[in-house]
């Protein structure tokens, strides 16, 4: 029909959202993904209360990001913010190790470990509860409003409201005493702050777990549109043998046994998917890799008794050798190869970097800032005096006592502001910004040069550390 045709209505390329109601599976793949949603969960939810005994001025929370104070405490690791290489070289190492999984196994991290996942998961898990598997779900979400569906989505949408408050209030958890502020958050006496937070974090729970679901991984997360790069053809990821399967149909009478394939088209693997999509169509931006398509095939194929892995891992080398009649390469030959070892590599070279950076640090610490307004001043009597800013840490938990003292040149002389000799007390776990003269007599070296380097040492009383810190003195250049 012609496109001027007033009869030709606009072609609609525009189809509202048909929600998914994946139906319950049992298996392998759904055992390993119940397992690893319980133990992330629990470690989730149960690290904040977890105690750690630092010493008296010390919190006792064994994992806590520490705002107020700018550390992070992570059970005998404390990480302060001259530190902070620690905290972005683990996040170098969970990108290459998101690299490494997925070059290897495909979107292994979206089915099994992804925020997203574990919670809708979840989520469903309530929803299967309140309303049924999957036939009584779509029923309920066809059939108009009435006292049953009022009560079955209220009550669903509550259970999903709570879980999202434990969820934001979990995180908040994590950045202050937990004890302490869930008093304060029970009693109203609790920072704005905090409300607001776990108001945020509870409607995003509720919303991505409880309605966006797939439309999160799919329009929301760019880990799809970047995880091709990482893949390859010896990566593996879940495939239907459609060599095997098709032509797919049930077996009627009459017909001979050759006539179909292995799939008898039972949608078992489309509706157990938590994408809501058919792997029979080949990879798919939307596959998550979770396995629950294989649980579901894998029943079947028992049920009729042919052979099991219609759909499985496999990668597309083993495609074309199962075509050929070959049997597939050993899964050690798929995740060890090059691309797999430059990753694997990369990771554990940094992750030894950071051990050594972490056994080798000392617990004092210390920064100097020359002065540069002015730059020196000279005194009275000819000599010539610089100023700096010192900043101490003592990363420990007792008070210490540090000794500053110029190395190698005795005409420079170091004194304090407002202390009395070369020695300064730093509190347990404190920084101290200490202000710092060092005065060269008259007619010397470092008096009359433009600049001399200079160095400072720091050490403890009563112990062998000692750290230094290198500058400039700047003299009057004549």
């Amino acid at each position: 029909m012609s496109s001027t045709d007033p009869h030709n209505e606009p072609e609609i390329l525009y189809a509202a959202r048909e929600p998914v109601f994946p139906r319950r599976v049992k298996g392998s793949f759904r055992t390993l993904k119940w397992w690893l949603m319980g133990l992330m969960l629990g470690l989730y939810y149960i690290t904040p209360w977890i105690r750690w005994d630092r010493g008296p001025a010390m919190p006792d929370q064994a994992v806590l990001v520490d705002l107020g104070n700018r550390r992070f405490f992570f059970f005998m690791v404390e990480i302060w913010p001259h530190e902070f290489y620690f905290v972005a070289g683990l996040l170098i190492m969970a990108g290459i190790g998101l690299f490494l999984f997925t070059s290897a196994l495909g979107r292994v991290w979206c089915g099994y470990a992804c925020p997203q996942t574990v919670w809708t998961d979840l989520y469903i898990l309530v929803e299967r509860w309140v309303e049924g598997d999957r036939n009584a779900r779509l029923r309920l979400y066809r059939q108009s409003w009435g006292a049953e569906k009022i009560r079955k989505y209220g009550t669903k949408w509550l259970l999903w409201l709570l879980i999202g408050m434990a969820t934001g209030g979990a995180w908040v958890f994590y950045f202050t005493d937990a004890p302490t502020l869930l008093h304060d958050l029970v009693t109203l006496n609790a920072h704005p702050v905090a409300y607001g937070t776990i108001a945020v974090l509870t409607g995003t729970t509720f919303l991505f777990g409880g309605f966006f679901r797939e439309q999160v991984c799919i329009y929301g997360c760019p880990w799809p549109r970047i995880q091709a790069a990482m893949m390859d053809e010896d990566t593996i990821t879940i495939s239907y043998r459609e060599w095997r399967g098709e032509p797919r149909g049930k077996q009627r009478k009459g017909e001979a046994e050759d006539a179909h394939g292995d799939c008898i088209d039972c949608m078992a693997c489309v509706n157990v998917c938590p994408m809501g999509i058919d792997i029979r169509d080949g990879q798919q931006l939307a596959c998550i890799t979770c396995g629950l398509c294989i649980d579901a095939c894998n029943d079947i194929m028992d049920k009729i008794g042919k052979p099991r892995h219609l759909i499985g891992y496999m990668a597309l080398t083993d495609e074309t050798r199962e075509r050929g009649g070959e049997a597939p390469k050993s899964i050690w030959k798929h995740v060890f190869r090059p691309r797999t070892i430059v990753y694997t590599t990369l990771w554990a070279g940094i992750g030894l970097g950071l051990l050594v950076a972490l056994f080798l640090r000392t617990d004092i610490d210390m920064s100097i800032s020359p002065i540069r307004n002015p730059t020196h001043v000279v005194l009275g009597d000819g000599s010539v005096r610089n100023a700096y800013d010192i900043r101490l840490r003592n990363m420990f938990a007792e008070p210490r006592q540090f000794f500053l003292t110029v190395a190698n040149d005795p005409s420079i002389t170091l004194t304090m502001e407002g202390v009395q000799g070369q020695m300064v007390t730093v509190g347990p776990d404190e920084q101290l910004n200490q202000r710092v003269y060092l005065t060269a007599s008259a007619g010397t070296d470092p008096a009359r040069e433009a600049t001399t380097p200079v160095r400072i040492w720091v050490s403890v009383t009563g112990e062998t550390a000692r750290i230094y810190g290198d500058t400039v003195f700047n003299g009057s250049g004549q």
